[in-house]
């Protein structure tokens, strides 16, 4: 049960920080993003958040939905906390449009619905 409660938790983690990093980047071309070190690293830090959640999920988990990539995801957040100077800006705008928007959907489709409140109804 703690574990399932850890996943829940984390996979909530990782949507927020894909979402995040939507809502920097909703209105920049790629131009504009390569162009606003600002926006880079609070995005880097979201891609830290993202990797750091992922790798709180549970390895049941992770085998029981192997079509996440998670091993790319926590390697993409060693890459940016270890090897910051490794961080190509251009490699990060391609993951934001390229692969953040089906990973969100991936991450959504398994988020645990909410208790529905039969007070809230009345």
């Amino acid at each position: 049960m703690q574990s399932d409660n850890r996943d829940r938790a984390a996979l909530w983690d990782m949507v927020a920080a894909i979402r995040q990093i939507g809502e920097f980047t909703a209105n920049l071309s790629g131009e504009e993003f390569l162009g606003n070190l600002l926006v880079q690293r609070a995005v880097e830090r979201e891609f830290e958040i993202l990797g750091e959640a992922a790798k709180r999920i549970s390895e049941n988990f992770r085998q029981a939905n192997a079509d996440i990539d998670w091993r790319n995801i926590v390697n993409l957040r060693n890459l940016i906390a270890h090897r910051y100077d490794r961080v190509q800006p251009d490699t990060l705008w391609n993951i934001i449009t390229a692969v953040l928007p089906s990973l969100l959907i991936q991450l959504e489709s398994r988020l645990p619905t909410l208790p529905l409140d039969e007070d809230l109804l009345e």
